[in-house]
């Protein structure tokens, strides 16, 4: 099983979602500790990190296999999620 690792900037991007957005999006975060790579998650090009999609919500991640740890890098919207990576 690995670790869950959140970013402050992940982290405040969370507190701020609806209710529901957060419920599902904190399951999500938990089904990456069981498998960091499940079904249908893709690179993100040229950064090396991971996304996985939740609705219309995107986590967007690093894996650490040697010390089992998942970096939650981002948080956010999928028309905002891209900006700036």
């Amino acid at each position: 099983m690995y670790k869950i690792e959140l970013r402050r900037r992940a982290q405040r991007s969370l507190d701020r979602l609806p209710k529901t957005y957060f419920h599902a999006l904190v399951e999500a975060m938990k089904e990456l500790a069981q498998t960091p790579r499940p079904r249908g998650v893709e690179k993100v090009k040229s950064t090396g990190l991971w996304r996985v999609r939740q609705g219309d919500y995107r986590i967007i991640y690093g894996v650490d296999d040697n010390q089992q740890l998942v970096t939650i890098v981002r948080i956010g919207h999928r028309r905002e999620i891209y900006r700036s990576l």
